[in-house]
């Protein structure tokens, strides 16, 4: 029974993680978001594809699809481990959203999604990382330069904050899952032909 509730969980938050809410947006307008700016289906891309309102409401939707299993499976299936169906929550919605079945497993890089999850699961570690983010970008204005010094920070945060091994590898896990997802905005960082916020278009 126990491993039943682990694997329906896992499969009912990976369906909600991998609905790509910034394609399907998009497409309601006339327009794939994954051939226009950087081709990604999340947030960002979106808010730069169609603008600030459905940019933040995809942000909006992204991290709900973290946030709703991880916090809900646990109220629901009470007889089972919290922290370990937390866990498999986690993972399970960040990698639908990563690499949603619908779309070949080509997704997003997880960042709303994460935090939606962690919010719901490591509230104080995800707002020191948030913090990392908020400096990060406003110094830099690169979103995905935050984004990945937010990833790094997140597992230091969780060490110095629970002391617990078992939650320092998972956010070390999640953490690198999001740097590997921004491969491609390291080599434009390293190039310097990132997209920064705020700049001018030539």
């Amino acid at each position: 029974m126990t491993a039943a509730i682990f694997i329906g969980c896992a499969v009912g938050a990976y369906l909600l993680g991998s609905i790509p809410w910034g394609l399907l947006w998009g497409l309601a307008r006339g327009i794939d978001i994954r051939t226009v700016g950087s081709g990604n289906i999340g947030a960002t891309n979106t808010l730069r594809a169609l603008g600030q309102g459905p940019g933040i409401t995809v942000l909006i939707l992204d991290a709900a699809k973290g946030f709703l299993p991880v916090l809900l499976a646990p109220m629901i299936f009470k007889q089972v481990d919290k922290n370990a169906l937390q866990i498999v929550c986690c993972v399970a919605a960040i990698a639908g959203h990563n690499w949603p079945i619908w779309l070949k497993f080509k997704g997003g890089k997880g960042v709303a999604t994460s935090a939606g999850a962690l919010l719901a699961f490591l509230p104080a570690a995800l707002v020191c990382a948030l913090a990392v983010w908020g400096v990060v970008f406003g110094i830099s204005r690169y979103v995905s330069l935050a984004s990945i010094c937010a990833a790094v920070a997140l597992p230091v945060a969780t060490w110095f904050i629970l002391r617990d091994r078992t939650l320092l590898i998972f956010t070390a896990a999640v953490g690198a899952a999001v740097v590997y997802k921004h491969k491609a905005n390291i080599q434009r960082l390293l190039a310097g032909t990132e997209n920064r916020v705020g700049a001018k278009k030539a």
